[in-house]
């Protein structure tokens, strides 16, 4: 009988806790954020009587600031070797920052505060997902991420139905005061995030971690490079989500029938997060990323096409099922690509350039949708899948992986 090495089984059991906890992380983080996202634009309007122009410019504001932070996140976490500090200072600025915002009475003041939770929300990501790697064996890393991406989006399904309830049993309290105890309770619960951390993560070092004091060209010269050519190419068509809402309403789906809409989305994305992540550990992440993106282009020609509410339903369902097989799938292919050392700034660089092309990929779906249809942005959309379905398939991105 051959007996383990003690300090082995010890990494082991920490990895995986580390997996297990950074999913009940992620979950009390998603369920804090969902809790406020759906009643925010009313708070503007209602409460502080911001207008259309200035909430704008505070919730694009906020995007670049997350963006701008998951990339300095990611490199500093490898330039310090350290990921768990990082991640716990992200989560308590956004805990503070969600706390707070009860207090909130101008626009100053609210874009102060969701400003602290942009930081916190952009801290956080890229040292978080490079710990999630390092916990995870190469093998079942695509099942490490579904888990992380399922729990995530089963706190974001739960956030807004306890928002509605909350706003329900306070009906007898004014709407300003109702928003301002969800704020509240919400900060309450995000502060759940930071004891977990701080807890239960245990962190070791890497190897060679702690060498890196600048942002490496390197990653722009292999599989890396390519994959991020290939996922800006893909995002560029991929618009706010907040065109499929106002395609539904288009098509004929009631304003107050939307968030169960949305609800079932993260349903399906949050029951088959993990299927996918374990399917990309025995096919390839590339294989999955690529059903995905084909699953995607057809979502979007269906919301295209569609001319009938029920249709819209089906279309969010199966919209979910391709937010599972790419979201967290990605993120693996991205940890098998770059080496341990430099897998923050990769990390943080691969989520930035989502937030950063958010706002040209949205712009270009408002041009088409004001000069050519309703109809044209998805099209748009679903062609850029095509097109980056096609590439990653030419640059065989998968192969001769570092990990």
């Amino acid at each position: 009988m051959v007996k383990r090495n003690p300090l082995t089984q010890d990494d082991d059991g920490n990895s995986q806790r580390n997996i297990t906890v950074l999913g009940w992380v992620a979950f009390f983080g998603g369920l804090s954020q969902d809790m406020i996202i759906p009643i925010l634009p009313t708070f503007y309007v209602n409460i502080l009587g911001l207008s259309k122009e200035t909430i704008g410019l505070i919730e694009g504001g906020i995007t670049t600031i997350v963006s701008v932070f998951k990339i300095l996140s990611g490199i500093l976490s490898d330039k310090l070797g350290k990921r768990k500090s990082i991640v716990f200072i992200g989560y308590l600025l956004s805990a503070i920052g969600r706390l707070l915002l009860f207090l909130s009475y101008n626009a100053a003041a609210a874009f102060s505060l969701r400003a602290v939770d942009g930081v916190g929300k952009g801290l956080k990501d890229a040292p978080r997902d490079a710990l999630v790697a390092q916990s995870s064996k190469k093998k079942s890393m695509g099942r490490s991420f579904g888990y992380q991406r399922m729990l995530d989006t089963i706190g974001s399904f739960i956030g807004p139905l306890i928002t509605a309830g909350l706003l329900m049993l306070w009906s007898q309290y004014s709407e300003p005061t109702r928003y301002r105890l969800i704020f509240l309770i919400s900060g309450l619960v995000a502060f759940v995030t930071i004891l977990l951390v701080g807890l239960q993560v245990k962190e070791r070092r890497g190897k060679d971690v702690g060498t890196v004091f600048r942002f490496n060209p390197e990653l722009f010269k292999g599989k890396f490079a390519l994959f991020f050519l290939v996922m800006l190419v893909f995002t560029l068509g991929n618009s706010s989500d907040a065109f499929l809402i106002l395609r539904a309403q288009n098509v004929g789906i009631k304003p107050i029938t939307i968030p169960i809409i949305i609800a079932l989305f993260n349903l399906f994305y949050a029951l088959l997060s993990v299927p996918s992540g374990i399917l990309s550990d025995r096919i390839g992440r590339v294989n999955v990323i690529r059903i995905g993106w084909l699953i995607y282009a057809i979502t979007y020609i269906g919301f295209a096409l569609a001319k009938f509410p029920w249709q819209i339903w089906l279309l969010y369902a199966i919209y979910g099922v391709y937010y599972s097989t790419t979201e967290g799938v990605a993120k693996s292919l991205v940890a098998h690509l770059v080496e341990e050392k430099y897998r923050g700034t990769a990390f943080g660089l691969y989520n930035a350039s989502v937030g950063v092309l958010a706002l040209p990929a949205s712009a270009i779906a408002g041009f088409l949708w004001d000069k050519v249809s309703p109809a044209a942005p998805f099209y748009f959309g679903g062609i850029c899948a095509i097109v980056a379905i096609v590439l990653i398939t030419l640059f065989k991105i998968e192969q001769n992986s570092v990990t």
